[in-house]
C-alpha cells in the first residue's frame, strides 16, 4: 500500500478520528506548555501520523493482521505490558511515585513500614538529569550477587522543574534527594554519609580505609540521589535555632505535632511488661534502642511521644523521667566557630535564591557545599581572602532556594542538623497517603496495620 501524503490522508480520515486527533493534539501541547520546551513539538508530526498518514510503526513490537488472520495471544500480552509500562513511567517521572518508610526518624508521624504516595506535581516535577536508566528503578539494580548503577550519564539534562500545584510551606513533610548522596560506597548500605566518614577519619585515612577494604565509590547525579523524607522547619529567608530541644523559626516556637517523638531517661520503681511498653506506642526498635540504666530499673533512651510522655508520668510505677539533652558536638558546618549540637543548635539563617551574604574565612564552612556542590563554583581559601571562580570576593548570592529538613523523632533523625542544607533541585515531592502499612515485628496477618490505610499525611 503506498503512503497517502498528509493532506489526503487527513481528508479520507473520519470524523470520529478528526475529534480524536483533535484532542490527543490539544493534550499533548498542553503538555509541551507544561515542559516549558519547543523541541517537543517536533511531537505533534508524531501524534499526526499515528492518526493518518501512518508512515512509521511506531509500535513495532505489535503485528499487523490481515482480514480473517488469527492473533497471536502472545503478542498481544507483550503490546499491553509495554502499554502499560510506559503509562507507568510517565507517571512515576511527572506525577506519583510509591515510597516506603525505611527509618524511624519520622516517627510516630510516619512509621517504618508505611508505603506512601508521592505527588510530584505538587510542588512541581523535575525533568530527570539522567533520562536513560532502566525503568521505574531509582538508582541501583542487583544482578548476579552485584550492584550495578541502573543508569547510565551519555544523556545528562540540565536541572529543571516544571509548574507545580503550590510551593513548599513552613512544617510540609518533604521527599527529597540526600544531598550528601552525591558519592556513596557501593554495597555497603551502612556507610550513609561518605562526607561524614571521610570528615571523621581524614583524608589519608579513609583512602587508605577504602583501598584496603576494596570498596568501590560511586558518583551520582542529582536525581539518582537516594530518597529522604523529612519535615521542612525552615524555608528560605527563615532564621533557625533550637534550644534545650526547642525549636524556634523566627524567634517563635515551632509548632508541635501528634508524632513528634524525644529521647527520655526513665527510672522505675518496678520494670514495665512489654505491653505496657506496647500501649504507649513503642516499637522493638525503640525498645531495643532504649538502653537500660545502670543498676537503677528504667531507661536511659526512651523515645517518647507528648502522648505517651504524658501516659507515662502519671504511672505509679515511675520515679522520675526526663527529657535527655545532647551535648555531643559535630553538627554542621563542623567548625569550632560554631560549636552546635542537636538540642543546642543556631542561630542558622536559611539561605534564599537572589539574596547576598557576606562571606570570609569564620563563615565561609556555612556556604561552601553551597557555593561548590549545588551551584557549581570553584572556591578556594587563600591567605585569609576567598576567591570564587578564581576572582577575589567578600560576598556570593544564592542562586537556588534552600530548606532545613528535621525528623519529627527529633533525637532519631540524621536531618539538615547532621549535613545542612537541601537546595530546590533536590526536592521530589509531597507525601500524601498511606496506601499500605507494614508492621516488621508482627507476622502477616497480624502485621497489616489496617487503621493507617488511606490515611492522609500532615
Amino acid at each position: 500500500m503506498s503512503k497517502q501524503k498528509p493532506i489526503e490522508a487527513f481528508r479520507n480520515a473520519t470524523k470520529g478520528v478528526k475529534i480524536r486527533y483533535a484532542i490527543a493534539s490539544v493534550i499533548y501541547l498542553l503538555f509541551v506548555i507544561w515542559l516549558r520546551n519547543p523541541v517537543w513539538l517536533a511531537g505533534l508530526f508524531v501524534v499526526f501520523d499515528l492518526y493518518f498518514t501512518k508512515w512509521v510503526k511506531w509500535a513495532f513490537w505489535k503485528k499487523r493482521y490481515k482480514e480473517g488472520e488469527k492473533r497471536n495471544t502472545l503478542f498481544e500480552w507483550l503490546d499491553a505490558g509495554i502499554f502499560a509500562l510506559i503509562v507507568a513511567m510517565i507517571v512515576r517521572t511527572f506525577f506519583l511515585e510509591a515510597y516506603v518508610i525505611p527509618t524511624s526518624s519520622m516517627e510516630k508521624s510516619m512509621l517504618v513500614g508505611d508505603y506512601l504516595f508521592v505527588s510530584k506535581v505538587a510542588y512541581g516535577p523535575k525533568v530527570p538529569n539522567t533520562p536513560l536508566s532502566i525503568p521505574l528503578i531509582h538508582n541501583q539494580i542487583s544482578l548476579f550477587g552485584k550492584s550495578f548503577e541502573s543508569y547510565t550519564e551519555l544523556i545528562k539534562l540540565k536541572n529543571k522543574r516544571l509548574a507545580g500545584f503550590g510551593t513548599i510551606k513552613r512544617n510540609d513533610p518533604v521527599v527529597f534527594n540526600f544531598p550528601n548522596g552525591d558519592t556513596v560506597v557501593r554495597n555497603h548500605p551502612e556507610i550513609i554519609d561518605y562526607h561524614q566518614i571521610k570528615r571523621d577519619m581524614g583524608d589519608k585515612n579513609f583512602k587508605e580505609w577504602i583501598q584496603r577494604n576494596r570498596y568501590e565509590l560511586v558518583a551520582r547525579p542529582v536525581d539518582k540521589k537516594d530518597h529522604y523524607v523529612k519535615r521542612c522547619v525552615a524555608v528560605p529567608g527563615d532564621s533557625l535555632q533550637v534550644k534545650h530541644s526547642q525549636l524556634y523559626i523566627n524567634g517563635q516556637p515551632a509548632e508541635s505535632f501528634s508524632g513528634q517523638e524525644y529521647s527520655y531517661t526513665v527510672v522505675l520503681k518496678e520494670q514495665l511488661s512489654d505491653r505496657a511498653l506496647s500501649q504507649l506506642g513503642l516499637s522493638a526498635e525503640d525498645l531495643g534502642n532504649a538502653g537500660k540504666n545502670q543498676g537503677v530499673r528504667g531507661y536511659s533512651n526512651l523515645v517518647l511521644t507528648q502522648k505517651a510522655y504524658e501516659a507515662l508520668k502519671s504511672s505509679p510505677s515511675v520515679v522520675s523521667i526526663t527529657r535527655n539533652e545532647s551535648y555531643g558536638r559535630g553538627c554542621f558546618p563542623f567548625s569550632d566557630n560554631y560549636p552546635w549540637t542537636i538540642d543546642n543548635y543556631g542561630p542558622i539563617w536559611i539561605p534564599e535564591k537572589g539574596a547576598t551574604v557576606d562571606i570570609n574565612v569564620e563563615n565561609i564552612c556555612l556556604y561552601q557545599r553551597i557555593i561548590e556542590a549545588y551551584e557549581g563554583n570553584t572556591l578556594e581559601v587563600k591567605d585569609g581572602k576567598i576567591y570564587i571562580n578564581g576572582v577575589q570576593t567578600a560576598t556570593y548570592t544564592f542562586a537556588m532556594d534552600y530548606y532545613f529538613m528535621m525528623g519529627d523523632n527529633r533525637h532519631g533523625s540524621y536531618d539538615s542538623r547532621s549535613w545542612g542544607f537541601v537546595p530546590e533541585d533536590h526536592i521530589v515531592g509531597k507525601p500524601l497517603l498511606i496506601w499500605f502499612s507494614s508492621d516488621k515485628d508482627k507476622s502477616f496477618p497480624k502485621n497489616i496495620r489496617w487503621k493507617r490505610l488511606f490515611n492522609s499525611i500532615k
